[in-house]
């Protein structure tokens, strides 16, 4: 087996109008502007990954039903030398998750299931809590159903530790005690919600999901070099093999062998120019018809009424000015990208083998580069910033905001601090640095962000502290409190360490003291000590340690806070 870092089983943010900010601050999209239509210019854009020995990506260029331009860079398998081409076929990750919607759609257009039943109706061996979870929540992930990713890293299991989606139901989701949260009361994307509409599909059907997928969506469109891979062992023709930087040297790479072979969250093995056959079902229907592709696009709704961007498997968007539907993929060392502008019926299509690789990036530039006089604000980040007006603050309105600030919800720090060479105020999460341009003395811009991003600081009165407010344009997104950061000595340190177990994950975690830090022994563990944040909290790689004391102020256990998870844990 091989064992993938937490960060490596995230799907590509494409989704980010729907997520926490603090989550939309860690991807960013460059802007570009180019001049005129050529492919030429597409080839330059990507030359930096026709080197031999080196990954790269297939694309393809779609207008108006028909591929004007594809092209394959680099090498599909390094061993070898194999050049990847527009045949080249790829794990395209979670852009596989429309196609399960799709397949939903059709059970439901059909009669075979409807989008309100609870899930356990066709699931009933799931806990109880999840009667008030329906069909439609998995859709839109708004269920709250813990994501079986992060639980199978927070339990130290490779990725590829189960092989069907029974036994993730029986073996993880089945043992989870309650849901993140109310079912339509947030959004929340799960790769568990996925994974369970594949499995209705496969009970509603008496298909495995791939049979059904192949006999009503690939084969009806001519997809022939494209199928979910249910069994790792099989040989797949013309395949990309992936792979990532290696960690030490230079120019050079490591391959991603897996045995992940799970469907419904992702699964699908295509290519280019069976993606275009997908992609042109959107205009006239060939499967499903008009009903079921104005079904596939329709927004999710929260039960306050408010509409989300994230349709079935599909995300709505805006790109300076013109509508998009778009998902992003990303498992090991793939990559992909499936990028529309409906009304100009154009696409572009991405696949990557390399886990740097942004397809995102790519696939916007790919469409400056053909849609140039229809974009609405082609400038680049330097011509958006002569647009805005900022305001000059002083020193001192500055460093009266600095400081470190808490996420109640993901109980992320944001710290904010003066860039001694700007003289601006920057924002810091995790290692990533963001310079803050002042609109006025309390709202802020984040400049390298596409969206309208903006910090607000506030207070009751002069001498309360500040606290600090993530917009994203007029929408409200997160508010932080001011907090005090601890650094606790190796004595005090002591208090937390020993053995607790949890029987959601059916774990025990061993915290002990090296070198005057607190390190988690355990299998798979991160080969790095848990940094102290505020008092009874540590934070490591994206998870979060709240430890808990009893009447007597004894440390008595801890929750796990992983996004919107939290699993308690208690001392042994």
């Amino acid at each position: 087996m091989v064992h993938i870092k937490k960060d490596q089983l995230k799907p590509i943010g494409v989704y980010m109008g729907a997520v926490v900010l603090t989550a939309l601050l860690l991807t960013l999209i460059p802007s570009y502007s180019f001049a005129g239509e050529t492919n030429e210019q597409v080839d330059k854009l990507l030359e930096p990954w026709t080197k031999p020995g080196s990954p790269g990506c297939a694309l393809a260029v779609v207008k108006d039903g028909k591929i004007i331009y594809k092209n394959g860079y680099g090498e599909a398998n390094l061993e070898h030398g194999a050049a990847i081409t527009p045949e080249t076929v790829f794990y395209i990750g979670s852009v596989s998750k429309q196609f399960v919607a799709f397949s939903i759609a059709l059970l439901e257009a059909q009669g075979k299931l409807s989008f309100d039943d609870s899930i356990r109706k066709y699931v009933p061996e799931l806990p109880g809590y999840c009667d008030a979870v329906t069909i439609r929540h998995l859709i839109h992930h708004t269920g709250g159903i813990r994501g079986y990713l992060s639980l199978l890293w927070l339990a130290g299991l490779d990725e590829d530790f189960y092989h069907s989606g029974e036994d993730v139901i029986k073996n993880l989701l089945v043992r989870q005690k309650s849901l993140n949260f109310k079912p339509g009361e947030k959004y929340q994307y799960s790769n568990s919600g996925y994974l369970l509409l594949g499995e209705i599909v496969h009970r509603v059907s008496g298909m495995s999901f791939r049979e059904f997928a192949q006999k009503n969506i690939l084969d009806p469109l001519g997809m022939k070099n494209s199928h979910f891979h249910d069994d790792f062992s099989e040989i797949i023709k013309n395949r990309a093999m992936s792979y990532f930087q290696h960690p030490k040297r230079k120019n050079e790479y490591t391959a991603f062998i897996s045995k992940f072979d799970l469907v419904g969250s992702g699964g699908l093995y295509t290519t280019v120019e069976d993606l275009f056959l997908w992609d042109q079902n959107f205009y006239h229907g060939k499967v499903g018809g008009k009903q079921v592709i104005e079904t596939v696009l329709t927004r999710g709704k929260l039960n306050d009424n408010s509409e989300q961007v994230y349709a079935f498997g599909l995300v709505h968007g805006q790109y300076k000015g013109l509508k998009t539907v778009s998902h992003g993929g990303a498992l090991g060392g793939y990559r992909a990208m499936l990028l529309r502008f409906p009304e100009q019926r154009f696409s572009v299509i991405c696949l990557s083998n390399f886990g740097g690789f942004n397809v995102a990036k790519i696939g916007y530039q790919v469409a400056d580069i053909y849609l140039q006089d229809q974009l609405k604000t082609p400038g680049s980040p330097k011509t958006e910033k002569k647009k805005t007006r900022f305001a000059k603050l002083s020193r001192k309105h500055l460093e009266d905001k600095t400081g470190a600030y808490l996420n109640p919800g993901s109980r992320r720090i944001l710290k904010i601090s003066v860039s001694d060479e700007e003289n601006r105020l920057t924002l810091q999460l995790a290692s990533r640095k963001y310079l803050l341009a002042p609109v006025s003395k309390t709202r802020f811009k984040i400049l390298e962000l596409n969206e309208d991003i903006f910090v607000v600081f506030s207070r009751e009165n002069k001498k309360s502290p500040f606290t600090m407010q993530l917009f994203a344009g007029d929408r409200l997104e997160d508010t932080c409190k001011p907090v005090q950061l601890v650094s606790p000595s190796p004595e005090e340190l002591e208090q937390y360490t020993g053995e607790f177990f949890s029987p959601e994950l059916n774990v025990t975690y061993t915290f002990v003291i090296k070198e005057g830090k607190l390190w988690l022994e355990f299998r798979n563990a991160p080969d790095s000590p848990f940094n102290p944040t505020i008092k009874d909290e540590f934070i490591l790689e994206g998870m979060v340690i709240r430890f808990s004391r009893d009447s007597e102020g004894k440390i008595n256990g801890f929750t796990v806070v992983e996004g919107l998870t939290r699993i308690p844990f208690g001392k042994v």
